[in-house]
């Protein structure tokens, strides 16, 4: 009960960042307007626990079947033809909202939420998922509230921006050949979504990865050399996309007055050179490309991350210590990056920074289930339905994911297109 207290306070937190005028606002045309997930969040708890788990009719039918899964659209024609033409009010969502609470606070006090044949029921997989569901949907509502103007947030107090100076000169980290584990087993965590199951042990041939994520101003000289009108440095799908998006720079960059910008959460201020730049696949993978390099993969990133000369994988980069603020940029502490190498402390046994927080990292690996994958009986459309060869895994951390989110089975992923949330990249490249 503790744990759903706190994400629907931190939730609550997040939607009084937001003038009551931005409740209907669409900052991305590929999401709802905030007003689905303030219904979304309690009625994916309705129905996951409630109507799955404990055998409910739930609350209100017309309102647990609109608010029940948000959408995915591949482009803005896709998401015309999602869109919902009148949502309900502003009144009428909240009573539900209160009702949802009420009902799912009951059902953890006096229910039998972590047993029984019912699937979902066990191990508390159904409260497990809407608490993490819940965690992942705030980060989904602030990366949306980074594209809202300024007029239609509040901003808190502490919302200074931390620019630092300027980046480190690119340098990169040799790891030997060795094994990764990917995924996990129910015996080494509480719970996991289904495609972090089952665990599987693979051999990663030696490579070279940049010790720090690809900064601002590491991309500037890539955007200034012409990178984005550079046909060859792009693959097909990826230009064609660009060409249909008509972005010559990354979304979070701005021109004015003929210098750039960063389009913070609550100000533009001039492009901090030194924080890691936030791009698309298609972007990442044209910078690799014209330095010579490439995306590392997922099995890459883990060898890096969580790999050691000794031979045992850690829990977390920086060893068997729980996440805190010396480690990483993440679990809301900033609103905006921070330098990059601001936490050595959460650097890896190979000297590589902020593998966790800071910003999402893109692998060059497709989305998909390990060998033996079985959906989730809480949230079964949860993975499967993005096995589509059209997504790609990105691990670690934003500054936007909460500290539950931060365990090394923990997998992510995005279309290659998607430019909104808080994702960056290394290079890397084959052992010389």
């Amino acid at each position: 009960m503790r744990a759903y207290h706190a994400n629907r306070a931190r939730t609550a937190a997040l939607f009084e960042l937001l003038e009551p005028a931005a409740y209907y606002e669409q900052p991305i045309a590929l999401r709802h307007p905030p007003v689905f997930y303030d219904g979304h969040i309690p009625a994916f708890a309705v129905n996951c626990l409630l109507r799955k788990g404990l055998g409910s009719s739930g609350l209100d039918p017309e309102l647990d079947l609109l608010f029940a899964r948000g959408i995915d659209p591949h482009d803005g024609q896709a998401a015309a033809a999602a869109a919902i033409d009148v949502w309900p009010s502003r009144d009428t969502v909240r009573q539900y909202v209160r009702r949802a609470d009420r009902a799912i606070l009951d059902a953890l006090e006096t229910a039998d939420v972590a047993g029984g044949a019912n699937a979902v029921l066990r191990r508390a997989q159904g409260v497990h998922t809407l608490l993490e569901h819940e965690v992942m949907h705030q980060e989904t509502l602030l990366y949306m509230c980074h594209r809202l103007d300024f007029v239609h947030k509040r901003r808190p107090a502490d919302a200074a921006p931390v620019v630092g100076g300027l980046p480190p000169e690119p340098a990169m980290v040799g790891v030997p050949a060795g094994s990764a584990t990917l995924g996990s087993t129910p015996e080494l965590i509480p719970f996991g979504w289904d495609n972090e199951f089952p665990a599987q042990v693979v051999e990663v041939p030696a490579f070279e990865i940049d010790r720090h994520d690809v900064t601002n101003g590491d991309y500037l000289a890539f955007v200034e050399a012409g990178g984005y009108a550079n046909r060859d440095l792009w693959t097909p799908g990826g230009w064609q996309r660009r060409e249909a998006a008509g972005r010559m720079h990354p979304l979070f960059w701005e021109r004015r007055g003929g210098k750039w910008t960063w389009r913070g959460m609550f100000e533009s201020i001039p492009l901090p050179a030194a924080w890691p730049v936030y791009v698309t696949h298609d972007e990442a993978a044209a910078y690799t490309a014209w330095r010579g390099m490439r995306l590392p993969s997922e099995p890459e990133f883990h060898r890096a991350a969580y790999g050691a000369p000794d031979g045992i994988e850690r829990p977390h980069p920086w060893g068997a210590d729980e996440p805190d603020a010396a480690r990483g940029n993440f679990d809301f502490r900033h609103w905006d990056p921070l330098p990059v190498g601001s936490c050595p402390a959460g650097a890896s046994a190979w000297g590589v920074h902020d593998l966790v927080g800071n910003g999402w990292e893109w692998t060059s690996t497709v989305f998909d289930g390990f060998p033996g994958f079985e959906p989730m009986a809480s949230y079964p459309e949860y993975s499967a339905d993005f096995f589509d060869g059209d997504h790609y895994v990105v691990k670690g951390a934003s500054p936007a994911t909460g500290r539950g989110l931060i365990r090394r089975s923990f997998r992510n992923w995005f279309r290659p297109h998607y430019p909104y949330m808080y994702a960056t990249f290394r290079c890397a490249r084959d052992a010389r």
